[in-house]
């Protein structure tokens, strides 16, 4: 329990900033495992559309400052990287 006003607003701000995080770090997570799903079933357009959805939400995410912007980059590129690759890219 907070002993102070100021512990009390922080408290409060964890839970919403906790909420929001949580809220977005889902949103990659299924935007991702979309992506995933259209590379093993190979349809070629799909990829590129779900590869550009994943795309947006790890750039906001990290623009948000939920995940560092390294680790935003190292996604896109290994992303990128898997759809190039796969047989349904070319």
């Amino acid at each position: 329990m907070a002993n102070t006003k100021s512990a009390e607003k922080q408290n409060r701000q964890a839970h919403k900033h906790r909420a929001r995080n949580q809220g977005i770090s889902s949103a990659v997570r299924t935007q991702v495992r979309k992506f995933r799903e259209a590379l093993a079933a190979g349809d070629a357009a799909k990829v590129k559309t779900e590869l550009t959805s994943a795309i947006r939400a790890i750039s906001k995410a990290a623009s948000k400052g939920v995940i560092h912007k390294a680790q935003a980059s190292r996604r896109i590129a290994r992303l990128s990287r898997s759809a190039t690759a796969a047989p349904a890219a070319k």
